[in-house]
């Protein structure tokens, strides 16, 4: 079942991201489905933290990232969403390719929403899961 109560595209989202942290640290969107977004990460010069390995602060950034485009489209046009809480666990390091973030809602109601990431890398093992609880701003 499609989720989404407004437009949503790769364009739209990379065109919204423009200018952004999202932009600067190389973060594409890949794919739109009925109820996913999925995005990626480069581990690179611009990621990766003193000892080689992509910083889980831009992990968190990937998550932040997806879980709040997900609430975004996923809300009545004229609504804002805004992050409440982000929690991560880091579970692999990656010091080379791409971890690609995947998120799914998992409560979607009138004034919160839940969302749940994620991340792989290129190998496909598990490097970071993280949650995000959205508030949902009524319009003013």
């Amino acid at each position: 079942m499609r989720i989404w109560k407004q437009p949503v595209s790769i364009e739209l989202l990379t065109a919204a991201h423009k200018d952004t942290a999202v932009e600067r640290l190389g973060i594409e969107f890949l794919e739109v489905g009925d109820d996913f977004i999925r995005a990626r990460v480069p581990v690179d010069t611009r990621t990766r933290q003193p000892y080689g390995l992509l910083h889980g602060g831009v992990s968190v950034v990937l998550a932040e990232t997806l879980g709040s485009c997900g609430a975004a489209y996923a809300s009545p046009e004229g609504h804002r969403t805004v992050g409440l809480d982000i929690n991560a666990n880091h579970l692999r390091g990656a010091t080379q390719g791409w971890v690609t973030g995947i998120t799914r809602a998992v409560h979607i109601g009138r004034s919160t929403h839940v969302w749940h990431i994620d991340m792989t890398n290129d190998a496909g093992e598990l490097t970071c899961v993280s949650r995000i609880t959205m508030a949902v701003l009524q319009p003013r």
